[in-house]
């Protein structure tokens, strides 16, 4: 696994120019706006992100048939984007977080907890989109798998108006479900969320071995 992460690595250089602007964009979002928190969510997203994308850099000009020849099992292959894909997040988050910090507790604009609680709020948010992408652009390949996500997408907008129908008809309050949850500290309902989105992130890790075993290069 260390060499296809060495590998995925490598594959930074290739987009150094784009990662460049990037950072620079977050560093102005940083340093001029008062909207800090957009700059920690655009930054783990757009770097998780390349993990997905290296699927597609893998599957290019089909080299799936020569990465395989070599001593890569696949077990070790999908463990692998899943690992990239939390170190280049997790890396995005921290150091993303880190420069909110320092430039508002210089400013003065906030307490520390005020900043790392909703900053830590991202962090499902990334576990789910890993724990969704992967399965999907391993199985579909990148075009097709767009088609799919939006697919998603959409069943998960649906199951969310079948739920309000359905709480509806059954005369359960959500208003007063939501105003229970508030009630309870911010910091335990992140917290919650992310072990709930470990959880899924592992279920998603079975689904795309079982995918990566079925598939024939």
């Amino acid at each position: 696994m260390t060499g296809l992460l060495i590998k995925d690595f490598r594959l930074l250089k290739v987009q150094k120019n784009f990662f460049t602007l990037i950072v620079f964009i977050l560093l102005g979002q940083i340093l001029f706006s008062e909207n800090n928190f957009f700059a920690i969510s655009f930054a783990t997203f757009i770097f998780s992100l390349f993990s997905i994308s290296t699927v597609s850099y893998d599957e290019f000009d089909n080299g799936n048939p020569f990465l395989f020849s070599l001593p890569v099992t696949r077990k070790g292959y999908v463990l692998e984007k899943y690992c990239f894909g939390l170190i280049l997040g997790g890396a995005a988050w921290f150091v993303s977080t880190l420069l909110v910090v320092i430039v508002q507790l210089i400013k003065g604009n906030a307490s520390l907890t005020d900043l790392l609680l909703p900053s830590l709020a991202f962090l499902p948010l990334v576990l789910f989109f890993l724990a969704v992408m992967l399965p999907i652009q391993l199985k579909f390949g990148s075009e097709k798998g767009r088609i799919v996500l939006i697919g998603v997408i959409g069943l998960i907008f649906l199951l969310g108006v079948l739920a309000v129908k359905a709480a509806e008809a059954l005369h359960i309050d959500l208003a007063f479900l939501f105003n229970s949850l508030s009630s309870l500290s911010m910091s335990a309902l992140i917290f919650g969320a992310i072990a709930v989105m470990l959880l899924l992130l592992l279920l998603s890790l079975k689904i795309s071995m079982a995918v990566m075993n079925r598939k024939e290069f």
